[in-house]
């Protein structure tokens, strides 16, 4: 039995409870239980935010959990689990920080938040042990963007080129090919080693993305870290900070690799309950500042390695309610990342798939990640893209005469295969990419001389 002086100031009593048994396990005294969060008495001075507690359950269950706010009077821990069977008086126990070890035999698995298999088995740990909270290399070391990687996704790999170590966001409604995209992400682009970061996705859906959408052919170079939308929130966020350590550990390998990460919106949310759990104040649509601030260590994790390691080239997918691409977490993330590729619904709608809008997106390794005569290309083709997007209403109402504007008639006359071809999967590498997009656009040179002489002909 636990005795502590009634006359003894609150502080005293946290001292003297974290004192007992020290030799064995430092511990305290559940004294309150809050939704998710558990109050403990006794643990303030012996720990830091952050640590992880375990908790007893009356059954002999051990529960865990992470420190997320201190106070010299008591300790906030927010669980992994349901906190159901925890009591008022239930000993929390102080557990050591848990590093993870990557390894390549966690390649093919689908993991949770603890690197274990959905059958419960723990895979072969690899020789370096590291935290889950990384911190990016410093900037002033960092490489700039590699070379264009090809994925096999006719508009990325043209219109929106993705480079190495390059971080994009794929911003997307619900229902409109968001995760397909993906998983043709994780077929088609060459990389190293795939992480794949499904965070508060529908339980039923992640089987299905794991043998049909992705299938053996994606998974065969892939580790996927799942947690479902019913996880709690601390659960949601262990799971992307183990899938970013596990993609940092492989960058260091010297490996080339893709992380692709759904969604960076549903972590925000789990960060949100969190830190208003811990006691932040709520600010724009209840999202505390911090919220803004992990979203940025977030995506700073990724990006290029300094000179003799890898890169992580990382693709957020970000949910945007109505489309609305100004809302707090869709605009913040934009300016954070290195382009953005927006998925239409109205594209989605009439059928043509990925419903990638080439004149809302764009990625920041242009005009370098492209030459000259490719940049020409691209400028043609998004000029006619537009063109025939402006006169749509004018072309579809059939107030629009034949001969009244020779660039919308050219518009008219390309379109169908022009949208044909951001909307085509292949095999293709870039540069076949390329020329099946200049032959769209009837240049059959591709020298800039030509190019320009083929506007001055439309002009």
């Amino acid at each position: 039995m636990t005795i502590v002086n009634p006359a003894a100031t609150k502080f005293e009593q946290a001292v003297s409870l974290a004192s007992i048994e020290s030799s064995k396990k430092i511990w305290g005294q559940v004294t309150r239980v809050v939704s998710q969060s558990v109050h403990i008495q006794g643990l303030s001075i012996a720990i830091g935010l952050g640590d992880q507690i375990e908790i007893k359950t009356p059954t002999g269950s051990m529960m865990t959990g992470e420190i997320i706010a201190l106070n010299p009077d008591e300790a906030i821990a927010i669980m992994y689990n349901d906190p159901f069977g925890i009591r008022v008086g239930s000993r929390a126990y102080f557990k050591p920080e848990s590093l993870v070890s990557p390894s390549s035999d966690w390649i093919g698995k689908v993991l949770d938040h603890s690197a274990r298999t959905v059958d419960g088995q723990t895979p072969l740990e690899g020789p370096t042990k590291l935290p889950l909270r990384n911190k990016p290399p410093p900037a002033i070391l960092r490489k700039p963007l590699g070379s264009r990687l090809d994925t096999g996704i006719a508009a990325i790999d043209t219109f929106l080129p993705l480079c190495q170590g390059q971080r994009m966001g794929l911003f997307a409604g619900s229902g409109i090919g968001k995760s397909t995209l993906l998983a043709a992400l994780a077929r088609g682009t060459k990389a190293d080693v795939i992480i794949i970061a499904l965070i508060g996705e529908r339980g039923r859906e992640v089987r299905s993305f794991v043998e049909n959408t992705l299938g053996e052919e994606g998974m065969e170079k892939s580790i996927v870290f799942v947690a479902t939308s019913n996880d709690p929130s601390a659960l949601k966020l262990r799971t992307a900070l183990l899938a970013l350590t596990t993609a940092e550990s492989f960058r260091d390998e010297g490996k080339q690799v893709l992380v692709l990460f759904d969604s960076i919106t549903r972590f925000a949310e789990a960060h949100r309950d969190v830190a208003l759990t811990a006691g932040e104040i709520p600010s724009l649509r209840a999202y505390p500042p911090s919220t803004f601030r992990a979203l940025a260590a977030l995506c700073e994790r990724t990006g290029p390695g300094i000179d003799g390691s890898g890169d992580i080239t990382a693709v957020f997918s970000v949910l945007v309610a109505g489309s609305n691409m100004e809302e707090p977490i869709a605009d913040m993330v934009r300016g954070i990342l290195d382009g953005h590729i927006v998925l239409d619904r109205e594209i989605a709608e009439r059928g043509r798939y990925p419903a990638i809008d080439v004149r809302r997106s764009v990625s920041r390794s242009l005009p370098e990640a492209a030459s000259p005569e490719e940049n020409e290309i691209l400028n043609k083709g998004r000029a006619l893209i537009g063109a025939y997007e402006d006169a749509r209403p004018l072309i579809q109402s059939g107030l629009y005469a034949s001969g009244s504007d020779p660039v919308i008639d050219n518009a008219i006359e390309i379109y169908p295969s022009l949208d044909g071809f951001v909307g085509s999967l292949g095999d293709a590498d870039a540069t076949k990419a390329f020329d099946k997009l200049a032959e769209i656009l009837t240049i059959k040179a591709t020298s800039v001389a030509d190019v320009e002489n083929l506007d001055q002909a439309t002009d």
